[in-house]
C-alpha cells in the first residue's frame, strides 16, 4: 500500500535533498530524505518495543520535529497518532489517556512536570535527549515496509473541551491526504512555498491546514513555538515565508507593533486568519499596507480546510471565507432541513473525502454529526448571490431575544470597529422577559474610557434596535481558549457572576 499511503516515501524519492523543516529558532533543518529515515527508525523502534498496528502512541510536546516523527512512523506501521494539548488541565489530559489508552506516550522535557501529574502507566520516551535522536538517525538499515490501508485510522486529534468531555476525531490516512490534495491544488501550492507554523501544533490547524500540504507538494514548514510577534515578523522574512496561517489574537498582537508598520514582508503572498472569526480591523491593516489578507473556515473534523478565497475578493468581501474548495461539497440547511436561499442563514453542512471517520468510543456523537455522509458542523452561514460563503456564528451561540434571532458575530463586528474598543465579544444571558438578552463585554483600548452610552449610541446607526445589547460588562481581558478563541462559555459564567 505504500503507493497510496505513504506519501513521504514517496516525496522522499522525488526530492531527497531538498529542505523540508527548519527550526526557527536554531535554524536545525532535515531534508526530505532525512525526514522519511527518522520516520522507518521510528517505526522499527516501536515495532521493537511491542508497539502493533492499532495500537496508540501518544506526544506531549510544544511544536518540535517530534510531530513529524511520530506521525510518519504511525503511518508506516499501522498505529494511531494521539497528540496531545498540552494547556488543557491535567484532569483532562488524564481523561484523554483513559479514553485512547495509548501503549506508549513520547514527551518533550519542558513538559516534565505534566508527565509527572499523570496517572499514565505505560511507556515512555522522551523527545528532546540524546537517546531519541540516536535512534531516529541511525545509521542502520531498516525495514521500509508499511502497513495499512487509507480507511485505517491515523490520527486521533481531540476537539473542545470548553463544552464537556474532549471528542477525540478520527482521521484516517484517507482523511489527510485529502485534505492536502486538496488544498495544494485550490490553493495553488508548489514546491516553492514557505510557510511558519506558530499553530499548536497539537491541532488540526498546526499540524495539517499548511504543514502537511507544504510538505505532500515539497514545499519548507518552519516550526516555532511561543508565539511572540517580533519574532513572528523576523522569521517571515528571515525563512522567506509565502504564505502563513496565525489566529485573529496573532494579528491583533503582530499589527499592534512598529515593526508591522517598518515591514514589507517582500516574500509573502497571502496572509491566512483561522480558528475564529477575524475583526475587520485587521484586514484595515493589511490592505493599507497592501498586502494579501484572507480568511478561511476550517474544523478538525473535516481536514480542517473547506474554503478558498482569492487575496483580491477577500478585500472585496470582507469575512467572506470563499468559495468551496475542488474536492469538497458544502451545502447550508435550514431547520427543516431544505437548503437556504442566497443570503438565508442556515446550518453549515461538509462532505469529502478528507472528513474524519467517527469519534472515537463516542457513537453518539457520531451518529448526530455524520448524517448520510454529510458533516453537521453546527456552524451556522449564508451564501450570497456571488456564490461566496460567510460564517456568522455557532448554531449554539445564536441569540434568540423577543422571538428575533440575533447573531452575535455581526454586533462584534461593530462594536469592535468602535476607535475606543479593543476587542468585543458578544452572548445571549437568560431573561425573564426578554428570553435571552444581549450582553457585550468590551475591552477598551489604552487609556481610551468608553461609556455604555456611548456604545449604545454607536451601535444605533448600524444595527436594529432588537440587537443592541442591552448589557455592557468591561473586562481587562476576554478569556480565551488555547487556539485564540473567545471562550464564551467563561464568559456566560462571568456574565452570571455580574448580574447577581
Amino acid at each position: 500500500m505504500r503507493w497510496e499511503i505513504d506519501w513521504l516515501h514517496n516525496r522522499a524519492r522525488l526530492t531527497p535533498n531538498k529542505e523540508a523543516i527548519i527550526h526557527a529558532e536554531n535554524g536545525h533543518s532535515w531534508t526530505y530524505k532525512q525526514l522519511n529515515d527518522r520516520a522507518n527508525h521510528l517505526k522499527n523502534w516501536l515495532v521493537h518495543k511491542g508497539v502493533k498496528k492499532g495500537d496508540r502512541v501518544a506526544l506531549l510536546a510544544p511544536n518540535h520535529i517530534s510531530y513529524f516523527d511520530f506521525l510518519t512512523a504511525c503511518s508506516k506501521l499501522g498505529a494511531i497518532f494521539v497528540p496531545l494539548n498540552w494547556r488543557l488541565a491535567i484532569e483532562e489530559i488524564n481523561y484523554i489517556l483513559e479514553d485512547c489508552t495509548p501503549v506508549l506516550l513520547g514527551y518533550h522535557t519542558d513538559l516534565v512536570n505534566i508527565v509527572k501529574e499523570l496517572s499514565f502507566l505505560n511507556k515512555t520516551i522522551c523527545v528532546n535527549d540524546s537517546h531519541f535522536e540516536k535512534i531516529v538517525s541511525s545509521a542502520e538499515d531498516v525495514n521500509d515496509s508499511v502497513h495499512g490501508e487509507e480507511h485505517d485510522p491515523l490520527a486521533l486529534i481531540y476537539t473542545g473541551g470548553t463544552t464537556g468531555k474532549p471528542k477525540g476525531a478520527v482521521l484516517s490516512h484517507r482523511s489527510i491526504i485529502w485534505n492536502g490534495i486538496n488544498t495544494i491544488v485550490s490553493w495553488n501550492l508548489t514546491e516553492r512555498d514557505t510557510t511558519l507554523t506558530y499553530m499548536p501544533m497539537f491541532h488540526t490547524g498546526g499540524l495539517n491546514a499548511l504543514s502537511i500540504p507544504l510538505l505532500m507538494t515539497g514545499g519548507k514548514v518552519v516550526i516555532a513555538d511561543q508565539f511572540d510577534p517580533y519574532k513572528a515578523m523576523i522569521y517571515l522574512n528571515q525563512y522567506q515565508c509565502t504564505i502563513v496561517l496565525f489566529v485573529p489574537t496573532m494579528y491583533h498582537l503582530i499589527t499592534q507593533t512598529e515593526v508591522f508598520e517598518q515591514t514589507n514582508f517582500p516574500t509573502v503572498k497571502a496572509f491566512l486568519s483561522g480558528g475564529a472569526p477575524c475583526p475587520y480591523e485587521i484586514y484595515a491593516h493589511f490592505q493599507r499596507k497592501g498586502l494579501a489578507f484572507k480568511e478561511g473556515y476550517g474544523l478538525t473534523e473535516a481536514g480542517p480546510n473547506n474554503f478558498y478565497i482569492d487575496p483580491v475578493d477577500a478585500m472585496r468581501k470582507k469575512g467572506s471565507i470563499g468559495k468551496p474548495m475542488m474536492f469538497n461539497g458544502i451545502k447550508l440547511v435550514n431547520e427543516h432541513g431544505g437548503e437556504t436561499s442566497s443570503n438565508e442563514v442556515g446550518e453549515l453542512l461538509i462532505i469529502g473525502k478528507h472528513s474524519f471517520e467517527y469519534y472515537w468510543n463516542n457513537k453518539e456523537d457520531t451518529e448526530n454529526t455524520i448524517r448520510n455522509g454529510w458533516i453537521y458542523t453546527g456552524d451556522l452561514a449564508r451564501r450570497d448571490e456571488e456564490g461566496y460563503y460567510y460564517i456568522v456564528g455557532r448554531k449554539k451561540d445564536m441569540i434568540i431575544s423577543g422571538g428575533e434571532n440575533i447573531y452575535p458575530l455581526e454586533v462584534e463586528h461593530w462594536l469592535s470597529s468602535h476607535p475606543k474598543v479593543n476587542e468585543a465579544a458578544v452572548i445571549g444571558m437568560p431573561n425573564d422577559k426578554w428570553g435571552e438578552i444581549v450582553t457585550a463585554f468590551i475591552v477598551q483600548i489604552d487609556d481610551e474610557n468608553v461609556t455604555e452610552e456611548e456604545l449604545k449610541s454607536y451601535c444605533e446607526k448600524k444595527l436594529g434596535k432588537y440587537k443592541i445589547p442591552k448589557r455592557f460588562i468591561f473586562l481587562e481581558e476576554l478569556p480565551k481558549t488555547h487556539v485564540g478563541k473567545i471562550d464564551k462559555n467563561k464568559l456566560k459564567k462571568m456574565g452570571t457572576v455580574f448580574s447577581n
